[in-house]
């Protein structure tokens, strides 16, 4: 009986490794390999943190989970003994390690105070870590209908760059600096700087082009930028820069943009300003705008139309339109016209 208790527990244990080795890595989740450097792992945390961040993925639960997923991934691997840990005894051996009162003073870093140690400056650590060359920015002003804005929408744009291809040959790279001491006497010793470079593929530049889709989220305003990380201009033994769209608004035949606000401006008769009119205005996806006024309206005067402005970036909340009446007067008036509007007015 008990040779069959100790059979069973090692199955079951088998099958909660199997479970757990079925699990998703946190290498795999931050798409590193598992020998990854510290360096890999921050770079990698960037891109995929920018990129599933709640502010630019509201009401996206599988983008949500993802980000939570990515954050907790980097926590682990950003350091060092919790890496290790994780290395040797998987999810199981962190929780064993917390609930033992490792991990640096009990529970995880707030999502927060990632985001700030990640972004902010500061650490030996940081200071000490061997910068990676990047290659330039590219900064590209894109010109954004109205309509996209209010509506969102999406722009092809066609993209040149340099593209880094082999070359024959070889090239000096992953060059550094090396001390070693160098004997000039008895007991003397001379502290020498030597250069030391690796043997790597070469490597030469060609011009490629290709579309790239650029997404126009409602409610953009003036120079907010939409990223497409390493896409900008790559660099030999470094990584590539972004390339980065600054959106503008582009001018509307009908409509004014401010911040969120839109202005536009209506032309009425004089008989209609005086006794009122019904009037409608077509609005950027077609609906239309009663503006309509039964009482007198006075030329260049300016009425408010609230909710009919633009929508504000991830929000459900919208500016306000401001119409401004313009009266059309009448060129000429004959005698009896001249009596009669007297006789109305005077």
């Amino acid at each position: 009986m008990a040779h069959f208790r100790s059979k069973l527990f090692v199955l079951i244990y088998l099958s909660v490794l199997l479970i757990a080795s079925a699990a998703k890595s946190y290498y795999d989740i931050l798409q590193v390999p598992k020998g990854a450097s510290d360096d890999q792992i921050k770079r990698s945390y960037r891109k995929l943190a920018l990129k599933y961040h709640p502010d630019k993925n509201q009401g996206n639960e599988d983008a949500n989970k993802k980000f939570a997923e990515i954050n907790n991934a980097y926590e682990v691997l950003s350091n060092s003994e919790k890496r290790s840990i994780y290395d040797r005894y998987g999810e199981d051996g962190l929780k064993q390690h917390a609930a033992g009162g490792g991990g640096g003073g009990g529970g995880g870093m707030d999502i927060n105070d990632i985001f700030k140690s990640f972004f902010g400056g500061g650490g030996r650590e940081e200071e000490e870590e061997e910068r990676v060359a990047k290659g330039d920015d590219v900064i590209v002003d894109l010109d954004a209908t109205l309509e996209d804005l209010y509506m969102g929408g999406s722009l092809k744009v066609w993209r040149e760059k340099n593209i880094l291809k082999p070359a024959p040959g070889k090239r000096s790279c992953n060059c550094r600096n090396e001390v070693y001491h160098r004997q000039i006497g008895p007991g003397m010793f001379q502290q020498m700087t030597e250069q030391v470079c690796e043997q790597c593929p070469n490597v030469k530049y060609e011009r490629e082009g290709n579309f790239i889709t650029v997404d126009i989220e409602k409610g953009m305003q003036d120079g907010q930028e939409v990223v497409f990380y390493e896409e900008g201009e790559p660099i030999i033994d470094g990584e590539p820069g972004d390339l980065k769209f600054r959106i503008r608004t582009a001018p509307h035949d009908r409509f004014r943009r401010e911040g969120n606000n839109l202005h536009a401006t209506a032309t009425i008769t004089l008989a209609q300003a005086l006794v009122g009119f019904e009037k409608t205005i077509t609005h950027l996806d077609e609906h239309l705008v009663q503006i309509g006024s039964k009482g007198i309206t006075k030329p260049k005067e300016v009425r408010k139309f609230k909710g009919e402005g633009m929508p504000l970036h991830f929000s459900n909340k919208k500016g306000d339109l401001y119409v401004t009446f313009e009266v059309l007067f009448p060129t000429s008036l004959t005698d009896d016209q001249k009596s009669k509007i007297k006789a109305i007015l005077g």
